[in-house]
């Protein structure tokens, strides 16, 4: 897989995981599975092996974090460090690496996109994956990895997958890759079951394609957006872009990739699917019961003294010496203590975090977020 070129979009600032994710420090920066290295590490350590380059796309207010973390992206010629002037979303993010790849490699370079907060347990079985959609992506088409899944969840959008693709053995088609037929947001309860019963897949967000047909597609979807890509990629390695970046990257449309790219060109057939197994133990970490899961696999649920609490979860602390934590009767909740915030939430109340995160908006206090 030496032609791949992985594309990780940084941003975001995990609102679900505050206070211990912040704009400042976000997810992506955080060691939240205990493993001694952040997110954003573990993303670049699962796919370096197979990567020809890899380029990391982040805001300002991200790039001495990450440099902190990941010096050789200041410095190396397969690692790169493109920073956003303002969020666009994902598609102005992806897309501006890939039209970078392509400028330096050319059309048939494969980029592939992974996001920079997810956890993996097996990576090998991601790196197969991700091998089988290579070779769809040589074919022409965009391929996106989907995962098993565990659970009914409304927490991630489906995707449905049609027959195997042509030449492919479609009693044998388990892990091949398959054409999709939909892609279908966040779910009730309800849909989900239903969705899992029928065989759906979970969307992670993961892309792969040559950086020509990426191109191809925007340029007949989105042909302002292609053109500015190519302007500021054209001006990539010059004293210009900088310049020609600032320029160009407000009038970007904001859009996400799923939108941009992967639906439209779904409904025209252009769109693949590899399954990943289940055994891949994939998470986006996207809330204190996702992040409780993984502490409660690995036995480090955070130190309290429990009284009919077994399984709840403290994360953080005041300070080296802070407050004994002690919970009683509440075996479904998390506990996030920082020093200038707490928070309870009941563990199948987790994703309402979130609204907190606007509350604290509201109210201007922006020392909080």
């Amino acid at each position: 897989m030496s032609d791949l070129h992985v594309i990780i979009p940084a941003g975001g600032a995990g609102t679900r995981l505050w206070p211990l994710s912040r704009r400042r420090r976000p997810k992506f920066l955080l060691d939240l599975a205990g493993t001694g290295r952040t997110l954003l590490q573990g993303t670049v350590d699962r796919l370096a092996s197979v990567a020809s380059s890899v380029t990391i796309v982040t805001g300002q207010a991200h790039r001495d974090g990450v440099l902190a973390q990941l010096p050789e992206f200041a410095s190396s010629q397969e690692r790169t460090l493109l920073i956003e002037p303002s969020g666009r979303d994902s598609m102005a993010a992806i897309g501006l690496a890939a039209y970078v790849v392509r400028e330096r490699f050319g059309d048939d370079a494969i980029v592939g996109s992974f996001a920079a907060d997810h956890l993996i347990a097996r990576p090998d079985l991601l790196r197969a994956a991700v091998a089988t959609a290579i070779g769809a992506a040589r074919d022409g088409y965009v391929v996106t990895i989907g995962l098993t899944p565990t659970e009914a969840s409304t927490a991630y959008g489906y995707i449905a997958p049609g027959p195997a693709l042509s030449g492919e053995d479609e009693a044998g088609a388990a892990g091949r890759a398959r054409r999709v037929a939909e892609f279908v947001e966040k779910p009730d309860a309800d849909t989900a079951a239903r969705y899992v019963s029928q065989g759906y897949l979970w969307n992670a967000g993961m892309f792969i394609m040559s950086a020509g047909v990426l191109a191809s597609h925007l340029a007949r979807l989105m042909p302002d957006l292609h053109a500015r890509l190519e302007t500021i990629a054209r001006s990539w390695g010059t004293p210009q872009f900088e310049a020609t970046l600032e320029e160009n990257w407000p009038h970007l449309t904001k859009i996400a990739i799923d939108h941009a790219i992967a639906e439209p060109v779904a409904a025209d057939g252009g769109v693949a699917v590899v399954p990943a197994d289940a055994a891949l133990g994939w998470t986006d970490l996207g809330d204190f019961e996702a992040l409780t899961g993984i502490a409660a696999a690995a036995g480090s649920l955070g130190e309290a003294i429990r009284v009919d609490s077994e399984g709840a979860a403290v994360y953080g602390s005041v300070s080296e010496d802070g407050p004994l934590v002690a919970l009683v009767g509440v075996p479904d909740v998390a506990v996030a203590l920082t020093s200038d915030a707490i928070l309870v939430t009941r563990l199948e109340r987790a994703q309402a975090v979130k609204s907190v995160v606007d509350t604290l908006a509201e109210d201007g206090r922006s020392d909080l977020l």
